[in-house]
């Protein structure tokens, strides 16, 4: 992200701080597709992660105001994401205690069909889909999103040498999945 964009971010949140809904809505239209991509990377689901996402609205709507620092709104704001989508696997897993039937649904769910962005390399993006949650969470958010580690461990509620290990095991995953691919 550019310090123009982040700069962009820290007005916007100022003002929407204030009480201007031109601001929140200019926001959100710049945020609301970036959390609901982190909360597929957590969830694996489109439909869980526009809920996750919509409910992260809500609780940022709500606790905007108290956010001391409009430059951490970045952080602050996947780490709502990260609690809804956690809120939902709680459910999921709720659900799948109280009956057999929604845990064989759940294990045939059908997988994303997501496609790679043009000219983006799909082996890559297939090695990334098949890394862990927490792995591809990380990876997404330091490397696509442009956040520190030490914003990304904010915005994923871990400690930041979670968070590098977390990068590290999965580039050396990413690595052998790559090289695996170039020696077939």
């Amino acid at each position: 992200m550019s310090q123009a964009e982040r700069d962009l971010d820290v007005s916007l949140t100022r003002r929407a701080q204030s009480g201007s809904e031109v601001a929140f809505t200019a926001l959100a239209r710049r945020w609301h597709r970036r959390l609901e991509a982190h909360a597929w990377r957590l969830l694996g689901d489109r439909e869980a992660a526009r809920d996750a996402a919509q409910m992260a609205w809500l609780e940022i709507a709500r606790g905007l105001k108290g956010l001391r620092d409009p430059a951490a709104f970045p952080a602050w704001a996947f780490r709502i994401t990260t609690r809804q989508a956690a809120a939902i696997i709680r459910r999921r897993q709720d659900e799948r205690r109280l009956s057999e039937d929604l845990h064989q649904a759940a294990m045939t769910a059908p997988q994303s069909t997501a496609q790679p962005e043009p000219g983006a390399d799909a082996a890559l993006y297939a090695a990334i889909r098949a890394l862990p949650p927490d792995q591809r969470a990380a990876i997404a958010l330091h490397h696509f999103e442009g956040l520190s580690v030490a914003e990304a461990a904010v915005a994923l509620d871990a400690p930041v040498g979670t968070i590098k290990t977390r990068l590290m095991h999965a580039r050396l995953k990413l690595k052998a999945a790559l090289e695996g691919e170039t020696h077939d």
